[in-house]
């Protein structure tokens, strides 16, 4: 009988240590199976003017009217804060998120920051702010009446382009529409498409978003010269 109590014993210890054994093995594997999450990379335009208007812009800046800067406008695909590229050699209808980097804010968000300070240079000596939001808008001309223009945005592309695994280039393509208020609504006055792009200096996210950046700021140039072309 006490050698039947003792295999008893000894198989229930031997059974518990085993379970023991297993929960600790499981403790110890999750614990090693479990890697730290890593933060994406966080981009943006950089921190934008850092130098004044020169004083020899003044007579080309009284010359620019006032101008109403529209939200920009994108699809879905691009109105997230996802940083896109494409394969063409693969498949260039497919738009790829960079799993471990993104946009600081929205690339329509980006672009209108981007474009409201490259158009408002040539502006500033004009008036502070002379490149509006439509929330604030512009007070009408004392003259005439006449409220400024406003310039609508639609942001079509925005991806940076690989041509081939160690090429690639910022890919950019705007549709700029300038309209002016009246009393029967919204008139045409001139529309443009502009498409630029500009190489990455290396076949990774940061590329791209040095290639973008400067695909924009290109973009930001063209809009002022046909706004100027234009009178505005």
């Amino acid at each position: 009988m006490k050698n039947v109590s003792n295999s008893i014993a000894a198989r229930a210890y031997s059974t518990g240590a085993r379970a023991l054994f297993v929960i600790l093995f499981l403790a110890v594997s999750g614990c090693g199976l479990t890697r730290p999450t890593t933060s994406p990379v966080v981009y943006d335009f950089g921190p934008g003017r850092s130098a004044s208007v020169p004083a020899g812009a003044q007579v080309s800046a009284n010359r620019l009217a006032p101008l109403i800067l529209d939200q920009v406008q994108a699809s879905s695909a691009l109105d997230s804060n996802a940083l896109l590229y494409r394969l063409a050699y693969v498949d260039a209808q497919q738009l790829r998120p960079y799993a471990h980097a993104r946009w600081s804010m929205s690339p329509p968000q980006l672009v209108r920051q981007r474009l409201r300070e490259q158009l408002g240079q040539a502006r500033a000596l004009l008036e502070p702010g002379a490149v509006f939001s439509p929330a604030k808008g512009a007070a009408p001309d004392a003259a005439t009446g006449v409220t400024p223009p406003t310039l609508r945005l639609e942001l079509e592309e925005f991806s940076q382009l690989f041509e081939s695994p160690n090429r690639s280039v910022g890919l950019l393509r705007l549709r700029a529409t300038l309209t002016q208020a009246s009393p029967t609504g919204d008139a045409l006055l001139a529309q443009r498409s502009i498409v630029v792009q500009r190489p990455a200096p290396s076949a990774d996210a940061a590329g791209g978003v040095q290639a973008l950046r400067l695909a924009t700021d290109a973009a930001a140039q063209e809009l002022a010269q046909w706004l100027l072309q234009l009178g505005h």
